[in-house]
């Protein structure tokens, strides 16, 4: 469920607000404790895996809102479970076809959404866990959905909405890396 009066708030990555908002790398621990997070993680990597270029996220995602947000976000989780962000996207469901106008999605019905996390390079170490979080906000830093349909700035109106991930066979969500070979 997507509130969007209680959205994900943002905890570092690469923005540029200045009070009260660090940048860069910051745990995710606390982030990840709320209940509208999405956190899947490797095993632990028997080897250094360097990614290095653009990573984007495949979603496979149902809303019955007309129109709401899906974020990506990449993360190094260390052995003792401290998790680090290193890069993160959005997209909205009514922009979903980049080369045509916006168009609103029907409720309940299942759409393929790709967030570019832009380009980045990482070495997550041996031992390490390469983890993804999917959300519905991460706000301030990308403005939030009112799920109505109107753009926030034009409505007052915050309806949460009930956000379905799907990842099977038929609705194969994942993340695309650069990996280097080593």
């Amino acid at each position: 469920m997507y509130d969007p009066r209680d959205p994900v708030p943002t905890t570092g990555g690469n923005h540029l607000m200045t009070m009260n908002y660090f940048r860069g790398p910051l745990s995710q621990e606390k982030v990840e404790e709320r209940d509208d997070i999405l956190v899947y993680l490797t095993a632990p990597l028997a080897s250094d895996i360097e990614i290095t270029g653009p990573v984007k996220v495949v979603l496979y995602a149902a809303s019955c809102a007309p129109d709401t947000d899906f974020t990506a976000k990449l993360v190094d989780v260390h052995p003792g479970g401290k998790t680090y962000n290193i890069a993160d996207g959005i997209i909205r469901s009514s922009r979903r076809n980049q080369s045509a106008a916006p168009e609103l999605i029907m409720p309940g019905e299942v759409y393929e959404y790709r967030i570019d996390l832009w380009a980045t390079s990482n070495l997550f170490k041996a031992g390490h866990r390469i983890g993804v979080e999917i959300s519905s906000s991460n706000f301030p830093r990308f403005d939030r959905n009112t799920n109505t349909g109107v753009s926030g700035r034009d409505s007052a109106d915050l309806q949460p909405a009930l956000q379905t991930v799907l990842h099977n066979e038929r609705y194969p969500s994942h993340i695309v890396l650069p990996i280097i070979p080593r």
